[in-house]
């Protein structure tokens, strides 16, 4: 079974710049497309960007674009999520996602169309 694992959310000032971790772990990683996802407290999950089994191709919220860049190491089986400038909007707990595209292409900012989730990890940013 797929397990992703999270790491790398703390407390960090507004302005700042924080990485995360996902590292994914029974499966052929490189067949997988994979999504950044949070949700504030009293919010829907929220997409944040998403990035093809090759690595070639992202997609990313409108609102975070500029700011947020999601890259994979296929020979590490992790997914990074950078974030830059930090706003205290950025609050959130984030998660990562994982799908099988083994017979497929492309990805999605649809939290549905992924069957693999990590657990989550705490993002707060302080203002």
């Amino acid at each position: 079974q797929v397990q992703l694992v999270e790491s790398g959310g703390r407390l960090v000032q507004a302005g700042g710049s924080l990485r995360l971790s996902c590292a994914a772990s029974g499966c052929t990683f490189y067949n997988y497309a994979l999504g950044w996802f949070r949700q504030a407290p009293g919010k829907e999950r929220e997409f944040v960007a998403a990035i093809v089994r090759s690595g070639d191709g992202t997609s990313y919220a409108d609102s975070l674009k500029g700011r947020f860049t999601i890259s994979r190491d296929n020979a590490k089986n992790t997914v990074y999520l950078q974030m830059n400038s930090l706003k205290a909007e950025d609050t959130a707990v984030y998660y990562c996602a994982a799908k099988d595209v083994s017979f497929l292409s492309g990805l999605s900012r649809s939290s549905n169309w992924y069957n693999y989730w990590g657990q989550g990890t705490q993002v707060t940013v302080s203002s």
